[in-house]
């Protein structure tokens, strides 16, 4: 596990407007919605995704039947989250056949893709937790609270498998907040709201970035899968970057930022390479050197061998 970066306060860096200020050379402008359009575009995806789910029962065109855990689109497309089938055999249950397809699906996509882009551009809990975190830094909260390690949220995904292995059942899905974030939008479900707000209440009082960031067992899951998968964010322009720590404020997983960013003086990749990384686009968004960018993680452009060859070309000394 990469060791954790320190968490950037609202003390440890400037104001935006004021190091603008104070900078003498030219630094980039942009727009509200340009220094936002990663944090527009995956509402949109979440928001999309529920839609699929609604369109049934508000306007009798059914697109999606089921559940984020497990669906069938368009009636011939099943979708099963691999964990819940994870839990099934732990709980010493055979899955049906569609659902091994579907939970065959999801793999292939997110493991080729990105796994923990479910947590950024799927996941119904992002945006509750994405509003706690906006309000615990309006409240002057950043600093304060109990801040459990990255890696716990393996502990927890290993003792969900457990739990379903004793009690024989898919237990996690009666507690989990994903699911019932799913029942309040989709059902109206008031007693499944009592967990969203748990969830919410914990990121702003307890815990900055507590859920998603360090417990989420089904976060840990995807993260897993998409070990190796190709979507990545390279930290291209790293040499540009003031260290203004925007990205970091930003970031709800700030240690995967270091090893890429500050990998110059070693040599390493600027591509960010950690499984935690939700390939959400905020650091792009925030960034105003153009430091960031999105490629994929055999581009070879993002290599040192692949800077030497540009050079080379170009007739620059590497």
């Amino acid at each position: 596990m990469t060791a954790l970066s320190p968490t950037p306060r609202p003390t440890a860096r400037l104001n935006r407007e004021a190091r603008l200020a104070a900078t003498k050379d030219k630094v980039r402008t942009r727009s509200f919605l340009v220094r936002n359009k990663y944090l527009f575009l995956r509402r949109l995806s979440q928001a999309a995704v529920l839609a699929l789910f609604l369109t049934g029962p508000l306007f009798g065109l059914w697109i999606a039947k089921g559940t984020l855990a497990s669906s069938m689109t368009f009636g011939v497309l099943p979708l099963t989250d691999p964990l819940v089938v994870l839990q099934m055999l732990a709980a010493r249950h055979a899955p049906e056949g569609l659902a091994i397809l579907g939970a065959a699906i999801v793999l292939v996509f997110y493991g080729l893709v990105s796994g923990r882009a479910y947590c950024a551009w799927v996941c119904p809990i992002d945006p509750v937790t994405d509003l706690a975190f906006f309000l615990r830094e309006k409240l002057g909260l950043q600093a304060k609270g109990w801040q459990p390690k990255p890696e716990t949220r393996f502990w927890v995904l290993a003792m969900v498998l457990v739990v379903s292995g004793v009690a024989g059942s898919i237990a996690w899905e009666l507690v989990n907040p994903i699911t019932h974030a799913f029942r309040v939008v989709v059902f109206g479900s008031v007693a499944s709201l009592t967990f969203v707000v748990a969830v919410f209440l914990f990121d702003l009082f307890v815990a900055r970035r507590g859920w998603c960031s360090h417990l989420c067992p089904v976060g840990a899951f995807y993260g897993l899968v998409g070990s190796r998968a190709l979507v990545k964010i390279s930290t291209h322009a790293r040499d540009a970057c003031d260290h203004c720590m925007d990205c970091y404020a930003v970031c709800p997983e700030p240690h995967v930022i270091s090893p890429a960013l500050e990998g110059a003086k070693t040599g390493a990749s600027p591509v960010i390479l950690s499984r935690d990384c939700t390939t959400c686009g905020r650091c792009i968004d925030v960034c105003d050197r153009g430091v960031f960018r999105f490629t994929h993680r055999f581009d070879a452009s993002e290599t040192a061998v692949g800077a030497a060859v540009r050079s080379n070309c170009s007739g620059e000394t590497p």
